[in-house]
């Protein structure tokens, strides 16, 4: 289940919760490369400070995700599709990656109706969070 958020939304989401997002690229080989960042909002872009990697995956591969971790067990992980709109940086600690949100989710595994995970269908709590 999916819920739409508006934009005023998602930075109402990204700015309750209190841990770090964490960056997820692709690297030349397909495989992801997560890292935790700072984000911060700049006009309707969230900005980034990158190490050399995430840098070079975000510029040859601009679709890019934001991960923020539930804060329980029980709560909303907050994931946010993103295109890149700039990579800049010489590598020497000034990487930078700004990213527009295309799409934005509140997810939670659904409760088993059985008490076991095992036994969890593919069903999902999730709040959609609009972004245009």
């Amino acid at each position: 289940m999916s819920i739409p958020v508006a934009l005023e939304e998602l930075r109402a989401a990204v700015a309750d919760t209190d841990r770090a997002p964490f960056l997820l690229t692709v690297s030349d080989d397909g495989r992801p490369h997560s890292v935790a960042v700072d984000a911060s909002w700049n006009d309707d872009e969230l900005e980034l400070p990158v190490g050399n990697r995430s840098m070079a995956n975000a510029s040859a591969r601009p679709l890019v995700t934001l991960l923020w971790p539930a804060r329980d067990a029980g709560g909303h992980t907050l994931i946010v599709d993103a295109d890149v709109t700039t990579a800049r940086g010489t590598g020497e600690d000034d990487n930078v990656v700004r990213v527009r949100p295309t799409r934005a989710v509140l997810h939670r595994p659904a409760a088993s109706t059985t008490g076991s995970a095992a036994d969890a269908s593919c069903d999902a709590d999730c709040i959609p969070i609009a972004t245009t």
